[in-house]
């Protein structure tokens, strides 16, 4: 018998060190809160989102801070738009006034400066296994006078209905799957967090139209979709992974990455506080680096004649070139291999990281 129980108070113990959390309204940002998060532009091939499913182990510990933004979250109430947005409960002043509607079904913007804008950004709650769609809606829908297409234009856009064209607009509009796809402990530099792992596919499709006015008989005048031979839609998917924790010391996401189209990280964006080290902490060089992808050679150009310094890092961290130059100077990519590879640039004052791709 007291083995028996001795079994079960064992497993009830690893059943809760390894049990799944909720994320709430209440567990994340609201007025007053200042976050600090960290950007790690070239993370390497050890940096991967992981798997799904239940007590997962993420370890991101050797993100670096290459730069860090500070997010302070204030009331709409006396910034500059606020009647323009009047389901915002918190904005961000940054460079400009991002405003927020945050409720108990989730977070989404709702403007930026005086424009409507509508983008899904969480739903909540967050469980695991909770899968939503949020969308398609229509983030963007603006006009403008027509300055760019001549009339002439206008019959082949309306398949004769209608001969000048007034304005064109543009409609974009998004939709975001979300899948709370695994949970378990994260470890940032900044420590160990139980965390939900959350998977979000934002599809925006941009569509573009053509007010045209029947001159001849007032019937065929109104907006018609452009034809793909002048203005064809665009669509754009975004998948991202992001981990966040009820840990009230948090009230953000852990982690953030982008991946592209194959699943490799494309930058990760991390909790961090005010005292983190930059590793990069001169500003931005303005180059020039083309093509890219690359095959044969690739070209680099500064706008000032000044003298530069290069490393080629490959995805596990490697330098795999370095060199310096004066201006402008060309590396032969076919003696790689393709891949990833992230190209840091250095001059006195200035310096940049830009990601290269071998083909």
């Amino acid at each position: 018998m007291k083995t028996n129980l001795c079994t079960i108070v064992l497993a009830l113990f690893s059943l809760n060190s390894f049990s799944q959390i909720t994320v709430t309204d209440t567990d994340i940002i609201d007025v007053g809160d200042v976050i600090y998060q960290a950007t790690d532009s070239i993370p390497g091939t050890m940096i991967t989102p992981g798997n799904a499913g239940a007590n997962q182990t993420w370890d991101f510990s050797s993100l670096q801070v290459m730069q860090i933004d500070t997010l302070e979250f204030i009331s709409p109430s006396g910034t500059p738009f606020a009647s323009v947005h009047p389901t915002a409960n918190l904005c961000i002043e940054d460079e400009e006034f991002i405003y927020i509607h945050k409720s108990s079904n989730g977070v989404s913007i709702v403007g930026i400066d005086a424009l409507p804008i509508t983008m899904a950004l969480l739903p909540l709650p967050l469980d695991y296994g909770v899968s939503q769609s949020i969308g398609p809606t229509i983030a963007i829908d603006t006009a403008m006078a027509n300055m760019f297409l001549p009339d002439s234009l206008a019959l082949f856009i309306t398949m004769g209905q209608a001969q000048e064209i007034d304005s064109l607009g543009v409609q974009v509009e998004i939709q975001t799957d979300f899948d709370v796809d695994a949970y378990g402990s994260v470890i940032i530099p900044l420590g160990t967090y139980d965390a939900l792992r959350l998977k979000s596919n934002q599809i925006t499709t941009t569509n573009f139209f053509a007010y045209c006015t029947d001159t001849l008989f007032g019937v065929g005048s109104g907006w018609y979709p452009m034809p793909s031979q002048i203005f064809p839609s665009e669509v754009e998917i975004i998948t991202s992974y992001q981990w966040w924790t009820n840990d009230p010391t948090v009230k953000f996401a852990l982690v953030e990455m982008t991946v592209d189209s194959s699943g490799n990280v494309e930058e990760s964006v991390f909790l961090t506080n005010p005292g983190a080290t930059f590793i990069q902490d001169q500003p931005l060089l303005d180059v020039t680096v083309y093509p890219i992808p690359s095959t044969d050679f690739l070209t680099i150009e500064l706008l000032d004649n000044q003298n530069a310094s290069l490393k080629l890092i490959d995805a596990l961290g490697k330098v795999v070139l370095e060199e310096s130059f004066n201006y402008t100077t060309q590396l032969d990519m076919s003696v790689f291999a393709k891949g990833i590879y992230y190209l840091s640039l250095k001059t006195e004052e200035q310096s940049v990281i830009k990601k290269i791709v071998i083909e």
